[in-house]
């Protein structure tokens, strides 16, 4: 494994988001619904940092990787949150838009359930491997095509406490 984004540039970068999330939310309330496993860590320190804003967090566990490097392709909601969406504005957090799968098929659902808004909050975007049209509304790092984990991501659940991002050689 290589380092990729190391400790203290996740921390700068995280607390920029979180400073933009607060101005676009300030005054007002939000359901922030993290997507499990891998965002737990980047949404613990980026909700932390979130200022000015009442905060309301549920959990969200979907997937279309199982324990392989590669996304069938076939998305599964496996835990649903329990707070109600209806009429609130929802931000997604999540480690990692890869091939957009995942991520757009939490949003729509989040939509049908009838939030008043729904934004995505990314700690990574990898735009090379997208097969669905995607764009999240705050990115932390834009990286290049390797399989990266770290920061509460993982292969096959190793390497999730790492403080850092780093590239599976």
């Amino acid at each position: 494994m290589r380092v990729l984004i190391p400790e203290e540039k996740i921390t700068e970068r995280v607390n920029e988001l979180a400073r933009s999330i607060s101005a676009d939310y300030a005054g007002g309330s939000m359901l922030a619904l993290v997507v499990l496993k891998g965002a737990f860590v980047f949404a613990a320190d980026l909700l932390r940092r979130v200022e000015g804003v009442k905060i309301y967090c549920d959990f969200i566990k979907a997937s279309s990787y199982g324990y392989s490097k590669e996304s069938s392709g076939v998305v599964n909601i496996e835990l649903v949150p329990k707070l109600s969406m209806e009429g609130e504005r929802v931000l997604i957090v999540d480690d990692i838009v890869d091939t957009g799968y995942t991520i757009s098929k939490i949003k729509e659902w989040v939509l049908s359930r009838g939030a008043a808004s729904c934004r995505v909050c990314v700690l990574l975007d990898k735009p090379s491997r997208r097969r669905v049209p995607f764009q999240a509304d705050y990115v932390g790092f834009t990286i290049p095509d390797e399989f990266v984990v770290g920061y509460g991501m993982d292969c096959a659940e190793e390497y999730r406490t790492l403080p850092y991002v780093a590239v599976v050689d």
